[in-house]
């Protein structure tokens, strides 16, 4: 089993940055492809991010290429999801997730663990 421990969401303006952090716990993340996942206001929840086991490999929702970075420690047990130029838009709960899959997915029914979120707001 892995828990996952999502932090650092808040209020932020637009314009501004944030930075999530996704702990875990129980076993070693090493193996796992990592994403990162959001749910807005009446949205569905939607893919954001994912790295691969090494780092080397990032993938990126439109919406977030050029803004977002996902990067991870496998030392430290941890996934980051650094957001900058922030928009009212990304305003939504933020989900850290893993997957014992060995190839990238975006798809929520692909990934094995989830936390339980972090909120974002981000003010005009």
């Amino acid at each position: 089993q892995v828990q996952l421990v999502e932090s650092g969401g808040g209020l932020v303006q637009a314009g501004g940055s944030l930075r999530l952090s996704c702990a875990a716990s129980g076993r070693t993340i090493s193996g796992y492809f990592m994403g990162w996942f959001r749910q807005g206001p009446g949205k569905e929840r939607e893919f954001v991010a994912a790295i691969g086991w090494s780092g080397r490999s990032t993938y990126y929702a439109d919406s977030a290429k050029g803004r977002f970075t996902i990067s991870r420690d496998n030392a430290k047990n941890t996934v980051y999801l650094q957001m900058n130029s922030l928009k009212p838009e990304d305003t939504a709960d933020y989900y850290c997730a893993a997957t014992f899959r060995g190839t990238f997915t975006r798809l929520e029914r692909q990934y094995d663990y989830w936390g339980q979120g972090t909120q974002v707001t981000v003010s005009s």
